[in-house]
């Protein structure tokens, strides 16, 4: 691990340190070769005082006792209907996997507990169906579950509610683990499947707003497995109960747990019911973070120079992209109102970025920031990112007339003989707002 690793996870140390974490595990990751570097990265968010509940599904073990013993399950993961032979079944592989979770916990040195406290009630008769033996959760027993938080003890939920009179019922682990971060107001969701990020393609979908993601549902619900349907509806529902943040993951893949808590991208799906990305104002406090963030590119030539002193007199101009409140690009936009212009300058992306679009939407951002302002024109001067600017921005080389004299002074006098850009500034597009969600 590099040392700026380190520092990259220690930002969020804080920021996660008491919270409570949702993590929920399919019966297939739970089954997986992966499941010891699973528990060495719970132990590692318990090691930064991160509270974890821990809620587990059996659907793959089901299958594999039915077929063992020659018996047809009515319905794997508890969202249909559970005759008797079923929930037996179910019982008997949830204890499973809650036996192999409690002896890994164990071995990593974790405190574990089962924690029976859900409390299910019949789910019913729907579309004219009776469901038998399949729950929804009632009731959740959160002084029980603080209980054991409060020991540093990791609590251990099955799929498997009660009601009062004993009646024992087979519960979806999606929603279990969505009811227990509801109630407990946890941060987080952690959903770990086999396959578990959403794709288009063979590209990976890294963040969706909530809204977002209902029209997904809306529009690919068909076409995509039963397992993400679930997930999605269930991310969907979580943010729209408060739940800031919920991650869909393989959880058969080695560090997907951390590789995602801790990075500002992460490598799985993350549903989301905040404003993730933020375009906002610099402030003097900034300074130093952006100065640092392009420094390497004044080194290289590709952008002015610039002294502290210069960006706090402009301040007013400097506009940054943040990702989860990390500093990811920045742009300036510089107004000649006498001349009806504005200049594009400092745009600059993270190298952590790269190739994700963001250059184009601070690009984007600038030209309808100089619309809203009044500004016919927009000039873009550089002398390494040319082709950028024409080919992704639309802009047109022109000569250094049409700068505005202020500017043309500037230009000669820094002897760096950049390229001159200028294009119309979309007069009717409405502005970007200074703070949106992606």
């Amino acid at each position: 691990m590099k040392v700026s690793d380190l520092r990259g996870i220690l930002q969020y140390v804080p920021r996660f340190r008491e919270k409570i974490f949702v993590v929920a595990l399919d019966g297939e990751v739970a089954a997986s070769p992966n499941l010891g570097n699973l528990l060495l990265d719970l132990a590692v968010l318990r090691s930064l005082s991160i509270r974890v509940v821990l809620v587990h599904g059996c659907a793959a073990q089901l299958i594999q006792l039915g077929q063992e013993r020659g018996i047809a399950i009515s319905n794997s993961d508890g969202t249909g209907i559970t005759d008797e032979a079923t929930l037996k079944l179910g019982v008997e592989a949830s204890h499973s996997v809650l036996q192999e979770l409690m002896q890994g916990l164990s071995s990593v040195d974790l405190r574990a507990a089962y924690a029976n406290v859900i409390v299910a009630h019949p789910a019913g008769i729907l579309n004219g169906v009776d469901t038998l033996h399949t729950g929804r959760v009632e009731r959740v027993d959160t002084a029980t579950l603080q209980c054991f938080l409060n020991e540093g003890i990791i609590p251990v939920i099955q799929p498997i509610g009660f009601d009062g009179e004993g009646h024992t019922f087979r519960v979806n682990s999606d929603s279990v683990a969505l009811e227990v971060a509801e109630t407990m107001r946890a941060l987080k969701i952690i959903y770990l499947s086999h396959r578990g990020t959403l794709r288009v393609g063979e590209t990976i979908v890294r963040q969706l707003s909530v809204a977002e993601t209902e029209e997904v549902l809306r529009k690919r619900r068909t076409s995509m497995e039963a397992s993400m349907v679930s997930k999605l509806e269930h991310a969907a529902r979580a943010c729209r109960k408060g739940i800031a943040r919920v991650h869909l993951l393989d959880g058969t893949e080695n560090e997907a747990l951390l590789s995602e808590i801790f990075s500002h991208e992460g490598i799985g799906t993350m549903v989301y019911s905040n404003e993730y990305q933020q375009m906002r104002r610099a402030l003097k406090k900034d300074l130093r973070h952006i100065m640092a963030l392009i420094r390497e590119s004044i080194a290289n030539a590709e952008l002015v120079k610039r002294s502290r002193a210069d960006m706090l007199a402009a301040l007013d101009d400097y506009w940054l992209l943040e990702i989860d409140r990390n500093l990811a690009g920045c742009v300036a936009v510089h107004f000649y109102p006498e001349e009806q212009t504005a200049e594009l300058a400092c745009l600059y992306v993270a190298k952590s970025h790269e190739g994700q679009g963001f250059g184009r939407k601070l690009m984007a951002f600038a030209e309808q920031l100089a619309a809203k302002k009044g500004a016919k024109w927009l000039l873009a001067l550089s002398t390494q990112a040319y082709n950028f600017f024409q080919q992704k921005g639309g802009f047109i080389e022109v000569g250094p007339e049409e700068l505005p004299p202020e500017r043309r002074r500037k230009w000669e006098a820094s002897g760096r003989n950049s390229k001159i850009m200028r294009k119309a500034t979309a007069q009717l597009a409405p502005p970007t707002p200074p703070v949106a969600a992606q």
